[in-house]
């Protein structure tokens, strides 16, 4: 299964109903981790559970937990969202992960070599 890059997170759920409307809660680390943004619009997509355990079962990881998007000494063109509380530069991709790259500023396109990969974030260093 291919997944997009401009994907925002990635999660399980069940969907339930309420009368006439049925719902699928976004569990609140997306919205903690400012992958969700409350009362934004966004498109959603529905994989069922059976394709999932197929997908997983053909993929060893070593965790349950969702592995970075990145590796160290990767190449990525990242466009820098934010501004980090030490002023460094952080960029978002696949499923929010955040990618920390000192020496940038908001609206810049910088092109990046991964220089650090840990759980939840990573840090790459403008190489152009």
């Amino acid at each position: 299964m291919e997944i997009s890059e401009k994907l925002l997170c990635l999660f399980s759920a069940e969907v339930s109903t309420n009368g006439e409307t049925y719902t699928v809660e976004i569990p609140r680390r997306e919205i903690e981790t400012g992958s969700v943004e409350p009362g934004e619009t966004y498109r959603v997509a529905l994989i069922s559970a059976d394709e999932e355990r197929q997908s997983s079962a053909t993929t060893s990881t070593v965790s349950d937990q969702p592995q970075p998007p990145v590796e160290t000494g990767e190449i990525r063109y990242v466009e820098i969202e934010d501004l980090g509380k030490q002023g460094d530069g952080i960029a978002r991709v696949e499923r929010g992960y955040v990618i920390i790259v000192p020496d940038s500023e908001v609206g810049e396109r910088v092109k990046v070599e991964i220089t650090e990969v840990k759980p939840n974030f990573a840090v790459g260093e403008i190489i152009e």
